[in-house]
């Protein structure tokens, strides 16, 4: 009996090698991501508007794309894919190290105490920084599909439910590790600490590299899967489907808030609550939220359907967005906790941001494979993501707009004073977020309530 239980939690090899690399590209992803705006306004000399949107648009391919990825991945095999994928991001990443380090050897730009422009912005060489990032696109997109295609492949119905729970703390483990990383090295390096975190990725990837190659010798998983013209048809049939498209726009309100965490929340914090402000640690809040709460959610709920429990989660996020935008409405001079106010109420907020992830992003694909045709859910489910590219492209832009509106560049006024008076009102981004996610919440219950009329009448 000894020996049976053993076998049954015994993984390949191949298992433990692509959750090893999950994790360094999960660490060199969220490193990056967490201050991607950042970078391109500080770094390349892009406004709030255009960094959002290079970075909304960057972030949704990474959402679209993987389907697509999978379908070339299972022809040429999954090594030979992840082998082109870690070359592709480690020079990716390498990249976004080594372009501004370039621009400034020409003396386009400066990172010295406060970064200057002298010829980088008239020269539009800014936008030489898109085809590096598009590397990083290509390559994340057949990471997504190459690593959970291995895991399902390289574990038996007996030992699947293990092997996911493995590789989902893998993900966790990286992201938390990435995010961590950011603030030492802008605390140390400054500005400069920005293009150095690349380094860091590209190291990340590197390894991951090395591994494949030498380690990874599981069957080539070659010949399988579906067409792209399969894959282009069953986007075809999701987009011309009523009711999932209506939920997918419902479910794309609460992603632009929860997206919020990399788009608007860093500069807010660091442009408020000072530069002493640790926004990559804040966010971590949110996976250590889900990770601590997930399974009593999930228990607390499982009498209760996947719409209520969505629904739940929905009313949590205008509540989310309050705290957050409480805090700039608190005397800038106290502190809290040895925290600005500003800093204090973002975390706050993100404790229920993670919570309310905790109600509906379980669920979700529950109920979403329920709306799909039977026997077509495993078609559809390759499109259960579309929301998050719809809310990278919408929320990322929204963004962008709400925080030169409402809580512009310091550097772009005279005086300090002058600054105060224009992002006087920033907590307004908040108050936007809040009401898309309160939308979205009521459009939800409406969304319950006709899908129930209608199988109602079709039953009868």
């Amino acid at each position: 009996m000894s020996n049976n239980k053993q076998e049954k939690i015994k993984f390949s090899k191949a298992f433990w090698v692509a959750n090893t690399v999950e994790l360094f590209e999960r660490a060199a992803y969220y490193g990056v991501f967490i201050v991607i705006t950042l970078y391109l306004s500080r770094i390349l000399g892009f406004n709030d508007i255009q960094a959002a949107s290079i970075a909304g648009i960057f972030s949704a391919c990474l959402y679209l794309l993987p389907t697509f990825a999978g379908a070339l991945a299972d022809k040429i095999g999954f090594r030979n894919s992840m082998l082109i994928a870690f070359a592709l991001l480690t020079m990716g990443y390498a990249g976004l190290a080594v372009y501004p380090t370039w621009l400034e050897s020409a003396g386009l730009v400066s990172y010295s105490a406060t970064t200057t422009f002298t010829g980088l912005l008239e020269s539009n060489l800014q936008y030489g920084i898109l085809p590096i990032m598009a590397l990083i696109v290509c390559g994340g997109a057949f990471i997504k599909s190459v690593i959970s295609g291995t895991v399902a492949k390289e574990t038996t119905p007996e030992t699947r439910a293990k092997g996911f729970s493995i590789f989902y703390a893998m993900v966790n483990i990286g992201a938390f590790s990435g995010k961590t990383i950011v603030k030492p090295l802008r605390e140390a390096l400054g500005n400069e600490g920005l293009i150095t975190l690349n380094y860091f990725s590209a190291s990340m990837t590197f390894l991951a590299l090395l591994a494949i190659w030498f380690f990874y010798k599981s069957a080539e998983h070659s010949g399988e899967g579906k067409s792209f013209k399969q894959i282009w048809n069953a986007l075809i049939k999701v987009c011309c489907n009523g009711r999932l498209i209506t939920l997918i726009l419902i479910i794309t309100g609460f992603w632009m808030v929860q997206h919020q965490l990399y788009a608007t929340m860093p500069k807010y914090v660091l442009r408020l609550a000072g530069e002493g402000a640790s926004p990559s640690w804040y966010a971590n809040v949110n996976p250590l939220v889900v990770v601590l709460t997930v399974n009593f959610v999930t228990s607390l709920m499982k009498k209760h359907t996947a719409l209520t429990s969505m629904t739940i989660g929905m009313f949590i996020m205008p509540i989310s967005a309050l705290c957050m935008a409480s805090g700039n409405m608190l005397d800038a001079n106290s502190t809290y906790l040895g925290m600005h106010p500003v800093a204090l109420m973002m975390v706050v907020g993100i404790v229920f941001q993670g919570l309310a992830e905790t109600f509906i992003s379980p669920r979700f694909l529950e109920y979403f494979s329920l709306q799909a045709p039977k026997g077509e859910e495993g078609l559809y489910l390759g499109f259960s993501h579309l929301h998050s590219f719809l809310s990278s492209v919408l929320g990322f832009g929204l963004s962008g707009f709400l925080l030169s509106k409402y809580c512009p560049e310091p550097t772009l006024f005279a005086t300090h004073e002058e600054w105060l008076a224009a992002s006087a009102n920033a907590h307004y981004i908040w108050y936007c977020f809040g009401g898309i996610a309160l939308i979205s919440a009521f459009a939800l219950i409406i969304y319950g309530q006709v899908v129930k009329h209608i199988d109602a009448k079709k039953q009868a």
